[in-house]
């Protein structure tokens, strides 16, 4: 793991930028809002040395904060004098509520103002995703959860989406990138292209799966044919031992074959749903594969996920993707709210007291 941590009495270990690599042309302004830009050379042109305060926060009860590390580091990174500012904040994973301010800058505005805007983008989209994460597992019921979150985004938000998925509680993800900034790695067996280039033959996937990776056992992808059951049996018929598990990804179009000749007036057979889960372990567990774990995706939020667990539906992974990385679920303000050691703020705003907060070490060398 490639963090760094601060120890000193008193002050929060955190992850420096030593772990969060920035581009470099956040200096020049190059992400910054053009008035940000204009309203730090006035500042520095016609008022300078006003020491300010500006306080973080969003408005939603019950979420996990992640970020704060990552907008240190930008701060220690790109301020100008950054060891002179005051910094206090809550830690990643902490739980927040409404208006709680979860990090206060205090300094010359001319020094760190114009990053204003993007220190409310990591917070927003590092808590989002960490948030998401976290009401996922709440309804998990300790079931294994695996993030399939890659191909939900630009993929150049796998990484620091990777790392609010790992605060949040889960470590199982598709790519190296997710796992870069805590050292994880990306893990999976096959997609359905792998079926498909052996012309829809299952059998023939796992087998030259198992050719190139002896080593480990295969998780079999059980939808391609709509036949989920019936495929089930077949993989583990074959493998038995080998293998290791079967996945169900079956999209919310169609109806699995197995409901052909059923009565289905109860429920939505659609997709990936319960009854399909229940009728694929009877039928391993009744020829004696109860070895064969199974593996769910494709559609997967806390409410499905929370409507599974409720029924004692006997998944063991959870695969989740694009509700992990929603980035609408918590947006953040930066508000200056004290000048020169006095309150000041627009109409609305103030300066909340959060005695959560702590003071955060500037650490020596800390400029990339």
């Amino acid at each position: 793991m490639n963090e760094i941590k601060l120890k000193e009495a008193g002050k929060i270990s955190r992850l420096t930028n030593k772990t969060f690599k920035f581009d470099p042309r956040i200096a020049e302004g190059f992400y910054t809002a053009n008035y940000f830009l204009k309203a730090a050379k006035i500042v520095e042109e016609n008022i300078p040395n006003n020491i300010v305060t500006m306080q973080f926060f969003q408005r939603k009860d019950d979420v996990k904060v992640c970020g704060i590390d990552e907008s240190i580091a930008l701060l220690h990174t790109f301020s100008r004098n950054p060891g002179t500012l005051e910094i206090y904040a809550l830690n990643d994973g902490d739980i927040i509520n409404a208006e709680e301010p979860v990090l206060k800058v205090t300094g010359r505005y001319e020094d760190f103002g114009f990053l204003e805007s993007l220190i409310d983008g990591i917070l927003a989209r590092r808590t989002s995703v960490a948030t998401n994460v976290y009401r996922v597992l709440i309804v998990s019921n300790n079931k294994a959860v695996f993030s399939m979150a890659d191909r939900q985004d630009d993929y150049l938000t796998q990484i620091g989406d990777g790392y609010a998925t790992y605060v949040a509680g889960v470590n199982k993800v598709s790519t190296d990138a997710q796992g870069l900034w805590y050292g994880g790695k990306g893990m999976g067996t096959m997609p359905h292209a792998l079926i498909q280039m052996c012309d829809g033959d299952l059998v023939k996937a796992c087998e030259i799966y198992l050719n190139t990776f002896p080593n480990e056992k295969v998780t079999a992808l059980i939808d391609y044919h709509n036949h989920c059951v019936r495929d089930a049996l077949v993989v583990a018929r074959h493998f038995k031992e080998r293998l290791g598990a079967v996945r169900l990804d079956t999209s919310k179009k169609l109806i699995d074959h197995y409901f052909d000749d059923k009565d289905t007036s109860g429920f939505d057979p659609h997709g990936v749903c319960k009854e399909l889960v229940f009728a694929v372990r009877e039928a391993l567990d009744k020829e004696g594969f109860n070895h064969v774990k199974i593996t769910v995706s494709s559609g997967f939020n806390a409410e499905k996920i929370a409507d599974f667990e409720a029924h004692n539906t006997p998944v063991d992974t959870y695969g989740v993707g694009t509700t992990f990385v929603d980035n609408t679920t918590i947006g953040f303000t930066g508000d200056l709210v004290a000048i020169n050691g006095r309150d000041e703020a627009k109409e609305g705003r103030v300066n909340i007291k959060n005695p959560r907060l702590k003071k955060v070490a500037y650490p020596v060398n800390s400029k990339v």
